[in-house]
């Protein structure tokens, strides 16, 4: 039997909004596996999908270039958000995103090696670690535009557009508000779309709905969740009213694709307990 430990308990219940008691048997059920629990959970409560990674832990900021047809964005990281609002991190993080759209790199790797020189002259100065830790690409016919969020510069996205700049600089704004996985229904992964088809209608069936008005509830819950998650589907944060797609077409702009980041997506950051570091100070 796998072993529960607290913090599986606690990442599944802050993933959920679930009672502790409730994740830990979900947990027991699925032998320790996460994905697995909080599919039972789905299923037991209603309770819509969690994202147990994606949670903002590494301090940076964005910054993007755009060369011609090409556009990149990128994430630089550095240790603390004091460092991360410094001018030279700045300067690197843009000097690495001009890099990304002039040498097109092959990989992370490429690009770090490229920036290398520069990265060790601004730890050398400001005294913490910094990482470029990753970029997209985007080469088009097409135009380009990039939305940047606020001052600490840490969440934005690259927009391929046909149309006008403004209107598509309006819904890279959108998809940095409502966090769209893709574009269109048809971008969606079928597999994705089969696994919320299952527990939906595990949900129906254990309601004891007659199974005719239970596949017509659940075909209402996979369009609702297609329009939640696709950018054409969504309605437009500006204006409710009407759906990206809408408002896209009426004013004769058409968003191919985009690239949009977080810093510190996915990236588990490690607590610290300074009370407990005092405490173990005062005690040499």
């Amino acid at each position: 039997m796998a072993q529960i430990t607290a913090k599986m308990v606690a990442d599944l219940r802050a993933a959920t909004g679930l009672g502790m008691m409730e994740c830990k048997k979900a947990l027991v059920e699925a032998e320790g596996n996460m994905e697995k629990a909080e599919e039972i959970l789905r299923i037991k409560s209603g309770a819509k999908a969690g994202k147990l990674a994606g949670r903002t832990a590494a301090e940076g900021i964005l910054a993007y270039a755009i060369e011609g047809n090409v556009g990149a964005l990128v994430e630089v990281n550095c240790e603390t958000d004091f460092v991360a609002k410094d001018e030279s991190f700045v300067a690197f993080a843009q000097s690495a995103a001009k890099a990304a759209a002039t040498q097109k790199p092959a990989d992370i790797e490429a690009l770090s090696a490229a920036v290398e020189d520069e990265r060790k002259a601004v730890i050398a100065k400001l005294g913490e670690n910094i990482s470029v830790r990753r970029f997209q690409i985007i080469e088009t016919a097409n135009s380009l535009t990039t939305y940047i969020h606020g001052a600490a510069a840490n969440e934005g996205v690259l927009v391929e557009f046909k149309g006008s700049e403004e209107i598509a600089r309006k819904v890279g704004m959108h998809i940095v508000a409502a966090k769209p996985q893709c574009i269109a229904e048809s971008d969606v992964d079928a597999a994705l779309i089969e696994k919320e088809r299952h527990i939906y209608t595990e949900q129906a069936i254990a309601s004891g709905k007659p199974a005719e008005i239970a596949a017509k509830m659940v075909e209402g819950r996979i369009r609702k969740f297609l329009a939640e998650i696709t950018l054409n589907g969504q309605a437009f944060v500006m204006n409710p009213d009407q759906t990206v797609a809408q408002f896209a077409k009426e004013n004769n702009t058409e968003i191919v694709s985009f690239v949009r980041y977080k810093v510190g997506d996915g990236i588990e950051k490690k607590e610290v307990d300074y009370a407990a570091e005092v405490a173990a100070a005062a005690k040499v």
